[in-house]
């Protein structure tokens, strides 16, 4: 992924920046909000900021939303400074990193930011192998390519596959999801605007297309994007050219375009959600990936890689899975994929103090102890038995006990549990604060695991 580092790069600012370097991340620098913002408008690519608080925090997330960049913002400050991340996380950061940095949540934060992979698919299993010997086949084509199924199966990581694969490995690839982005905002990370063509176009920026130039743009949850958009996609697919907002000439681009959706697109179509032309036009090859209950010969290799990949990055030494475990992960049904298979080996390298992992700290139900609206798709009617216990009492008390008992889970490690839960180290710290001065027990870090 590539990060612009915001601030000077001599002090533990820089610390920071090498430990993100050393995380895989590609890095840029810009000593001003005002060179920031240059950089942004000249290259579409970059995925997240990390800028020092000194440097007018507010006056950056202003800018940033007057300009339309979606780009997430972390801001860096004094791990002691408790106005400056209150400041920052209200004028819309994403993140509070202390300074001098922790590597930990560094990694927490790139992963939560990026899923950028490598090009690698693991694939054992018969099924997964022949749609690989298909994207093997159609890679070193020109051609669009439409990649089907449900989500979490691994649609980007197969793209980036493709790509790697392609005449275009050397060029760029540009990945953008077109539901995580308002349709007002979408246009403009497509296609860039010219200076004055909105109220906060005080430049111009390109968009997604022209920083894909000779390579390849992956448009993941295709299905979710606006009918007027699908038009103007359509017309620069067949025209080759890119129209900024507010341009007066069609900008030439060469790329190549893969797309993703998890929705069956003949049906939007059907209801007059999505557009037959474009269809037609994205899909010369379709790949379908299929679910990971119908290639179970890649359940224990990619839990393997996972166990591998999560010890290395949170730096807990070498793991490995029991062959009970093994039993207990192939008996699943996984019906989040392989996007839930990972997060639950994340989980359980978190959770084993010990350097084997076992099925207490899985943490998944036999298929027995599942509930049946999970392993039947006709069953939705029996959901409800499942969190009937739930009925009556408040959010948030459900939302403390879950946060607590993560916490317990994770010997009190607050990072580990916030990557666990999804949410921010700040705002994990916040509600534990909330928590302890309404009298509940808060656990304490265990045997100098860290807060």
């Amino acid at each position: 992924m590539r990060v612009l580092i915001i601030g000077s790069l001599s002090g533990e600012l820089g610390v920071a920046a090498r430990i993100a370097a050393a995380r895989g991340a590609t890095l840029a620098q810009a000593e001003t909000v005002d060179a920031a913002l240059e950089c942004l408008r000249a290259d579409a690519r970059t995925d997240l900021i990390i800028c020092d608080v000194t440097h007018d925090f507010g006056t950056l997330m202003r800018r940033l939303a007057a300009e339309r960049f979606t780009t997430a913002v972390v801001a860096a400050g004094a791990e002691n400074d408790e106005k400056a991340a209150v400041d920052a996380i209200r004028a819309g950061a994403r993140e509070y990193l202390p300074l001098p940095p922790d590597s930990d949540l560094i990694a927490a934060i790139l992963s939560a930011v990026s899923t950028e992979q490598k090009g690698e698919f693991i694939a054992r299993d018969p099924a997964m192998r022949a749609v690989l010997s298909q994207a093997d086949q159609v890679a070193p084509s020109t051609a669009s390519i439409l990649i089907t199924g449900e989500s979490g199966t691994g649609k980007e990581v197969l793209a980036r596959y493709i790509h790697e694969r392609s005449r275009r490995r050397k060029g760029p690839f540009v990945a953008l999801n077109c539901a995580a982005i308002p349709d007002t905002l979408l246009e403009s990370e497509l296609f860039g605007h010219e200076k004055g063509a909105f109220s906060g176009a005080i430049a111009r920026r390109t968009g997604k297309f022209e920083a894909a130039d000779r390579g390849t743009l992956l448009l993941d949850e295709i299905g979710e994007m606006d009918a007027r958009l699908q038009a103007k996609l359509l017309r620069t697919l067949q025209e080759r050219t890119v129209d900024r907002i507010g341009g007066d000439r069609p900008v030439p681009v060469d790329v190549r375009i893969l797309a993703a959706t998890n929705v069956d697109l003949r049906s939007a179509i059907a209801d007059g959600r999505f557009r037959e032309d474009l269809f037609f036009r994205l899909n010369v090859m379709t790949l379908r990936i299929p679910p990971l209950r119908q290639r179970p010969g890649d359940i224990a290799p990619l839990a393997h890689h996972f166990v591998a990949h999560y010890a290395r990055l949170n730096e807990v030494g070498t793991k490995h899975l029991t062959s009970r475990a093994v039993e207990r992960l192939l008996a699943y049904s996984w019906r989040g994929n392989v996007r839930e298979l990972e997060n639950t080996m994340h989980r359980a390298v978190l959770l084993s103090s010990g350097p084997m992992i076992d099925v207490e700290h899985i943490g998944i139900p036999t298929e027995a102890e599942e509930p049946s609206y999970l392993l039947s798709p006709h069953a939705h009617a029996t959901a409800g038995d499942t969190i009937g216990s739930l009925v009556g009492q408040r959010v948030e008390d459900v939302e403390q006990a879950l946060i607590l008992e993560t916490l317990n889970h994770c010997l009190g490690n607050r990072t580990h549990a916030a990557t666990i839960l999804g949410i921010s180290i700040r705002a994990l710290r916040n509600k534990l604060r909330e928590y302890a001065a309404r009298g509940a027990e808060v656990p304490a870090p265990h045997n100098g695991v860290a807060a």
